[in-house]
C-alpha cells in the first residue's frame, strides 16, 4: 500500500495484467512442444533408419525455442506469483514429448482462474 504525504488516504497497487504474459507463455509452449516432438522424429529417423538429416536444424531449432520457453514461462510465474515447486515443473514440461501441451493447457486454466500453480 503507498501512502500519499497529504492525507492518510491508502491507495492500492494496480493489478498486474496476466494476459500478455500469459499469451506469450502459450505460444512459446507450442512451438517447442511442436519441436520436441520433431526432435523425437528426428532421433527415430537417425537411429532406426540411419538417416540424420533432420538432426543438425531440429536440434538446435528447439533448443533454442526451449531457451526463450525458460525465459517466458519464468516471466509469467514472477508475475503470476507461482510456487518454486511449480514453476520448476512448468519449466521441464518443454523436455517431455506431449508434456508442453498439458502444461499449457493447465497453465491457462489455472491462470484465468486466477489461481497459483
Amino acid at each position: 500500500m503507498v501512502t500519499t504525504e497529504s492525507d492518510d488516504t491508502t491507495v492500492a497497487p494496480a493489478p498486474v495484467s496476466l494476459k500478455g504474459p500469459l499469451l506469450r507463455f502459450r505460444v512459446l509452449a507450442y512451438l517447442t512442444g511442436v519441436g520436441l516432438l520433431g526432435l523425437t522424429l528426428a532421433f527415430v529417423l537417425k537411429y532406426a533408419f540411419d538417416a540424420p538429416g533432420m538432426m543438425g536444424w531440429i536440434g538446435v531449432t528447439h533448443g533454442g525455442l526451449y531457451m526463450v520457453y525458460l525465459v517466458v514461462a519464468v516471466d509469467l510465474a514472477l508475475k503470476a506469483r507461482w510456487s518454486i515447486k511449480g514453476t520448476v515443473a512448468v519449466l521441464l514440461a518443454g523436455t517431455i514429448p506431449f508434456l508442453s501441451f498439458v502444461a499449457e493447457r493447465k497453465v491457462t486454466q489455472r491462470v484465468q482462474a486466477g489461481k497459483k500453480l
